[in-house]
């Protein structure tokens, strides 16, 4: 990484955070990494793929880039990686933040893609993939902290948006896109289907406390713009938005996640799909417009504007 990049990150360290200065931003501070729970090798998978992206990060100078940019820039080196379920599930009891890089679903496509661009500003390098796992610890767990139990992991899309605009990390611009709508569901999937979850399956202790946890996501404000206004709606997203599908079933407000990037002129949806047709794989798609019209199961999307934690206090060391 180049010098320049250096002292660039390193002013931008040392500029304080004021309350307001971004739409959704607010003072905070990101919590130290958890200690790792479970082996190195077992929570972190794909160190060949992890390297050729710094690599590719220092050659393009992607720590110059916008964190929108910098995302779909990730995300494009991604391309073609296999969809893999079921990722995280990597113990009976013990949980802990897990990257996979040579296999992810839709969700830990958007997560790694982010969590990479993230650390590239948090700290400067060299990264190790205790980096990145820090990075997704910060978006997946409530409050960016791994206490060790499933539970403190957000299993919900909706309370992720939710506790990271709380905490200055993103912005859910949904509610003021055109045509949007709020949503009204009785969130009950992993109680009712807690056989599916291997952590749940293993410790039924957990299915209360999960219970509660759905009810307070079913009392969350959540807003989408429904598919009919999507059109409209996508001349204001912007690369690197996190776009989560809604769906029609009662029992959910979200079915599918995955990035926008902007091409001629329009608003793509980018993700990993299980489709057989589109090769099993994380793929550029169609406009998300056109993607939404493709299936009667969606009922629209919502979108989230991720943020740039504040960088970390290792840019002052840097000569």
């Amino acid at each position: 990484m180049l010098r320049r990049d250096f002292m660039i990150a390193a002013m931008l360290a040392s500029v304080p955070l004021r309350l307001g200065a971004e739409p959704g931003r607010s003072l905070h501070t990101v919590p130290p990494p958890s200690p790792l729970r479970l082996p190195l090798k077992t929570v972190f998978k794909g160190e060949a793929r992890f390297q050729a992206l710094i690599a590719q990060a220092k050659k393009e100078q992607w720590l110059r880039l916008h964190l929108g940019t910098r995302t779909v820039r990730v995300a494009r080196a991604m391309i073609g990686v296999p969809y893999v379920n079921y990722t995280l599930e990597v113990h009976d009891r013990i949980e802990n933040p897990v990257v996979n890089l040579d296999g992810m679903d839709c969700w830990t496509f958007y997560e790694n893609a982010l969590g990479f661009a993230r650390m590239l500003r948090y700290k400067p390098g060299p990264y190790r993939p205790e980096d990145l796992l820090h990075m997704i610890e910060l978006e997946r767990y409530r409050d960016g902290r791994c206490t060790g139990s499933y539970l403190s992991r957000m299993h919900h899309l909706e309370e992720v948006f939710h506790c990271n605009q709380r905490r200055g990390l993103a912005q859910n611009i949904t509610p003021q896109l055109p045509g949007a709508q709020r949503l009204r569901r009785e969130i009950r999937e992993m109680t009712v289907a807690w056989k599916s979850y291997r952590y749940l399956r293993n410790n039924r202790a957990l299915i209360p406390e999960m219970a509660k946890i759905e009810q307070r996501v079913s009392q969350l404000p959540v807003y989408h713009v429904p598919k009919a206004a999507a059109r409209a709606a996508e001349n204001h997203l912007r690369d690197g938005d996190v776009c989560a599908i809604t769906t029609n079933w009662k029992y959910g407000y979200t079915s599918h996640v995955g990035l926008i990037i902007r091409v001629r002129d329009r608003a793509y949806f980018m993700h990993a799909t299980s489709d057989r047709d589109k090769g099993r794989m994380t793929v550029i798609d169609r406009p998300i417009t056109d993607y939404l019209n493709g299936s009667s199961k969606h009922a629209g999307m919502v979108i989230c504007r991720p943020l740039d934690p504040p960088p970390s206090r290792m840019w002052s060391n840097v000569r």
